[in-house]
């Protein structure tokens, strides 16, 4: 009898290693009180090819909100995209419906959290076989010997900063009939990277909501756990903000990458438009390599 239990208890081991990890697409947390807006940042630039960018968000903790910097992530493998988390509420509660890697992106809540991500789908870019394809128009990509390509999008979506869907004054947005089957492809958990990004995010006071009033001095980061400030990251009035939640967004300030005029949210696609590799010299900028 004993060795019977020792052997259910095993293939019951084994199971759970085998289930994909859609649940973690589930809720984790619930909360009686709203997130805050999401605030206003730019884009710092992508590290390397291959990296997708994931948008900042509210998360809670023992001590409230606390916002975790968005940041350019490599994906699990080759071919998955990044669908964020969302805020979304229910049963007289906000509920947190975590991020996960999949084929396709899904339903995010309706939150316009930009470059890219503008409530439903995503403008950033594409996957073409193991080469993932970047939309400069919409994401800051300077470095050299990567796929680019510029495409300028319209914008059908209300521009604000909520960060939830559904209660008082939070996004009216449903999943289409695509994103919920979407919503039972096999789905992958933020890698090892994200995840302890989101632990030392938690554990520095300077981002809990309550401390920066909505306006953490870190938004963003170049790379997972980088919580050093530069100018890029810091949030900035909203009359100068460019790339995210911006109607105006412009690199081109900075960059030599053109400018869209406008915003349409859709899921990440190929393009009409013939992408090229870019191949520009840029002195400061180093290729890496995504493992295969």
């Amino acid at each position: 009898m004993r060795a019977l239990g020792f052997a259910r208890c095993f293939s019951l081991a084994l199971l759970f290693l085998a289930i994909p990890a859609a649940s973690f697409a589930g809720v984790v947390v619930s909360v009686a009180v709203a997130p805050p807006v999401l605030p206003v940042y730019e884009q710092p630039p992508c590290p390397g090819d291959g990296y997708i960018w994931t948008p900042g968000y509210w998360a809670y903790g023992p001590h409230g909100y606390y916002w975790v910097p968005g940041t350019w992530a490599m994906p699990p493998t080759v071919g998955l995209l990044w669908t964020p988390g969302y805020w979304g509420w229910g049963n007289g509660v906000y509920a947190w419906h975590a991020g996960y890697w999949g084929p396709h992106i899904g339903f995010y809540g309706g939150v316009n959290y930009g470059f890219g991500y503008f409530g439903s789908g995503y403008e950033g870019g594409y996957w073409s076989g193991r080469h993932f394809f970047y939309n400069r128009t919409v994401n800051n990509v300077t470095i050299t010997n990567v796929h680019i390509y510029n495409k300028t999008v319209i914008n059908n979506v209300t521009v604000n900063r909520v960060s939830y869907n559904g209660g008082h004054g939070g996004i009216e947005a449903r999943p289409t009939h695509e994103q919920e089957r979407w919503a039972h492809e096999r789905h992958f958990e933020p890698t090892g990277m994200q995840r302890q990004h989101e632990h030392a995010a938690g554990g520095n006071r300077a981002f809990l909501a309550s401390e920066n009033h909505g306006r953490p001095a870190i938004a963003a980061t170049s790379r997972p756990g980088e919580f050093h400030a530069r100018h890029d990251d810091r949030p900035m009035p909203r009359q100068e903000m460019h790339g995210g939640r911006s109607e105006r967004p412009d690199y081109a300030s900075r960059h030599d990458a053109p400018h869209p005029s406008a915003y349409h949210p859709t899921n990440a696609r190929r393009d009409e438009n013939a992408p090229h590799r870019d191949n520009a010299s840029h002195p400061n900028k180093s290729h890496e390599e995504r493992p295969h």
